[in-house]
Formats: C-alpha cells, structure tokens, sequence
C-alpha cells in the first residue's frame, strides 16, 4: 500500500541529520518514496495525521537476550555473578525448545511495541539445533526485522560451530540474501593463551558472517580476549564488542584500528557490574556506538531508557573527571542528538546494514516510528525533538511503527493476534520453569545469597581458564583444560 505521514516533526537521521518541522513521509510498498514538506501523494494513499508528532526511524538494539524474556524482571536486584549462577551454572540447561520460542516471541512483540523494528537477538540459550529452530520459528512469526546470533553457553564455541547440524541450520535458514533475518555467531573470548576459540572464528570467516562477543565484561572477558583476537586477525569492521566496558586503552586502540563498534547496554552496566558504561572512552578513540537493553529479565525493553541512562552515565562522568580535576564542565559534550543517532543509525552501521535502514531517505526500507500521543501532557510542547525522544518519550507514546512498508502497530496498539498467544505459550514457560526449580529455590531466584561453594570468577562451565585471576582451575600442565602451559 501506500502511506503518508503528515505535517509532523521529521528526524531524517540522514547524513547531515536533516529535521523537517511540519514534513511528510511518504512510503510505497516496502520502501521510503520521498521525505518533506507537502508531498504530493498518489489518489488513495492512506493518510495518517502525525501533526504534533516526530516521524523518525525505526530504532536498532544490537544485542538482546530475547530468549531470557519469559522471565521478565525476575532478577531485578540480580548482581551479574547472580545471572551467571543462575543462567550459566544453574538452570539455563533447563530450557527447552519451547521455552525459547515463547521468550522470543513475546520479546519480539515487546521490542515492536517500542518502536524497535530491527533487533539482534544475542541467542547464547541454543543448547541443541532445535532449540535455535524454534528461535527462528518465533522470529519468523512477529512481522519484525532480526539477526538470530546464534550461541551456546553450556558448550564451548568451537565445539558447537563445528557441528554438522550447526553448518546445516545455517545454510537452511539463511543460505541467501534476507534482510529481514540475518545471522551472527555470538561467543565470549575468554583470555585462555591457547586461544581455543579460535576454531569458532575459522567458521564465522568461512561463513562470512560477523562475530558479536561480550567484550571488557568484569570477571568474565578483558584485555587478553582483544589482544588474541587481533593477533591472530580476527578482528574486522563487522564485528560488536557487547559492553566494552572494562577494557585499557590499548583494546580500544585495537577495535579503533580495526573498524569494530561497540554495543552499550547502559542499564546493565550501571547495575549489573560489567563496568562503567564506557561511552566517554569510546567517544574518545572514535568507536562507533549502537545501544541495546541487554535482557528484560532485569530492565526495560526499549530504547527510550537507553538513550537516557547513556546520557546520565556519560554526563555523570565527564562531570566527575572534571571535578576531581578541579574543574567545571560548561558543556555537555554528549548531545540527545547522538543517542538518537546510536538507537538508529549507529545499529544500523553496526550491523551493516545502513543502506538498508536507520535513516529516513527516498529508496530505503521503510522502517518507520511515529511518537505521538495527544492524550499525554507529557506530549507537548514540542521544543527539542532530540530532547523530547531522549529524555520525554515512552514506549506507550509510540502511536504507529512500520517494519518493512507494514503497519504493525497503530494507534499505539500492536496490530495482529501475537500477544494473546505470546501470554499462552509465556505461561506454559513459567509454570514449567516454576515446576523444575520447586516453591523454594523459585522464591530464592528472585533474591539471591551467596551460594555456598565458591562461584567461578569465569562463569563458562566449557573451560577451566580463571579470566579473572589469569590461572588453570585445573592444573597448570600440558594436558591442563586448554591444552598449552599459560
């Protein structure tokens, strides 16, 4: 069909952030037609009336545990060991093929319903080959564009991607061209010398798909997992350091040098404990930015919260430095321009698809978001459109996205019969989860104590390398987990 919005505030997001006050977007078929003010339109194209609105594009997370959304808010005063405990060394396994379509499904329509039209989907839940069926069942099924980022935290990557059935899931499901359903390899590079994942980065390059990784994670991942990479030339522009956060100067030289961009998940950051939201160092060595929301069994799943935590967290230490300096900042060097740019653009550089979305502009894939809602006080007045989506706007005032050309949310309701489902299948998830863990250690989930045995400094039950104190678990020997001498 053909659709215009009209007489609204327009963020192109193009190349100069161009911003039309009382602008059209006219949209034929799957595609942007033309962007400005009093567009003439073909007879019986649909009108909708986006005056006192901002039309803009749709936004970008580039890293989010769909999977993990059946347990929305569970472990809201979790630590991040208390997610590793839980997910990792406890009761991720128990997850079934089911249990991972119903989280990403209803995580699907929840990112939709927030005007996030194109979403990673960090899948590291995919125990077996059918598990990642039905994660790409569910992402088939919401109107959504996604990249499936395929992982396995119960087993090592090189053992996983050097599976036939993996090989044969992948060329199945994405053996040609899709811009609506990419594909990733997601896994942690964990600073063991004998650099075992390395088999896992031959497959990505023999593939030709990119490689995202939880990068500068406290405890986890640090410098020894860049320095391995760039060393043994793994490295590339299509690459995303989820986090980034705890890293020195000389891994942000690496990903610099070498093109990648980074994925900040401000909210986790701030709560979880991988580190210091790391935006003012990244802005520093001129590392692309793309935000994304991490997991909604801790946080929002929108990218309005996002883009104002990483303007707090920036702000809040660029003022900070300047204190202990004995100094004063006069001006914000972090601007509600660029988090607009990082939801949108920025995911879309990231993911390598930029002529494709993020940007509002003639011939593009009409990846569109109108926030309006004139029943809101909060709504108006209009000032700053920067402003208002940075620091105004909520999820409820998302009045009509478009993925694609379609209509899948409309007068701030999503469009379709997916919710009523997504609550069945989500139910059936929780009432099994609640069943495998018992009234008790269900009850203890949502606030952890300190388990009595002591928790692995390294969460990944695939290997013996301690991340965080540089030593075997295991032995020190040749025939050590890892296979070399560190």
């Amino acid at each position: 069909m053909t659709l215009v919005f009209r007489n609204a505030t327009v963020l192109t997001m193009d190349d100069t952030h161009t911003v039309h006050h009382g602008g059209d977007v006219l949209v034929a078929g799957e595609r942007i037609e033309a962007v400005g003010p009093h567009l003439e339109v073909p007879a019986g194209t649909t009108e909708i009336d986006a005056s006192g609105g901002i039309v803009m594009p749709g936004m970008i997370d580039t890293h989010r545990h769909m999977w993990q959304t059946a347990m929305r808010g569970y472990g809201a005063d979790w630590t991040l060991t208390q997610y590793f405990v839980w997910y990792y060394l406890q009761w991720g396994k128990t997850f079934r093929p089911q249990d991972i379509y119903a989280g990403n499904l209803l995580s699907g329509l929840e990112a939709l319903d927030a005007g996030v039209t194109t979403t990673v989907d960090w899948s590291h839940g995919l125990q077996t080959v059918d598990h990642a069926e039905a994660a790409v069942s569910a992402l088939t099924e919401v109107p959504g564009r996604f990249v499936l980022a395929y992982g396995n935290i119960q087993q090592g990557p090189w053992e996983w991607s050097a599976a036939p059935e993996f090989r044969d899931f992948v060329s199945r499901h994405f053996g040609t061209s899709n811009d609506m359903l990419g594909f990733q390899m997601a896994f942690d590079v964990t600073g063991d010398p004998a650099f075992p994942e390395r088999a896992a980065f031959e497959v990505a390059r023999d593939l030709g798909v990119p490689v995202t990784t939880h990068a500068g994670v406290w405890g986890a991942t640090n410098d020894d997992g860049i320095r391995l990479m760039h060393e043994h030339g793994f490295m590339t522009p299509s690459t995303i350091y989820v986090h980034a956060a705890t890293l020195t100067r000389d891994s942000y030289h690496r990903i610099a040098a070498t093109g990648g961009t980074a994925s900040v998940s401000t909210e986790s950051e701030q709560s979880a404990g991988q580190g210091y939201p790391p935006t003012w160092q990244l802005r520093e060595h001129g590392i692309p930015v793309s935000l994304s929301m991490d997991t909604s069994v801790w946080w929002s799943g929108d990218l309005f919260s996002a883009m104002r935590t990483t303007l707090g967290a920036d702000r809040s230490r660029e003022h900070l430095e300047a204190h202990g300096r004995q100094e004063t900042v006069t001006h914000c060097h972090l601007r509600a321009e660029d988090v607009v740019d990082w939801a949108t653009r920025g995911g879309a550089r990231a993911l390598g698809l930029d002529s494709v979305v993020g940007s509002l502009e003639p011939g593009k894939k009409a990846d569109v978001v109108l926030i309006k809602n004139d029943t809101s006080p909060v709504s108006f007045p209009l000032l700053n459109p920067y402003g208002h989506v940075a620091f105004q706007a909520q999820r409820g005032d998302v009045h009509t996205v478009l993925v694609n050309g379609q209509v899948v949310k409309s007068a701030h309701q999503l469009d379709g019969g997916g919710l009523a489902k997504a609550r069945q299948v989500v139910d059936e998830t929780v009432e099994y989860l609640q069943g495998q863990l018992g009234p008790e250690a269900w009850a203890e989930g949502m606030h952890p104590e300190i388990p009595a045995t002591k928790v692995l400094d390294n969460p990944y039950t695939y290997t013996t390398w301690d991340a965080g104190s540089a030593q075997w678990k295991g032995g020190t020997g040749p025939d050590a987990p890892g296979g070399a001498t560190p």
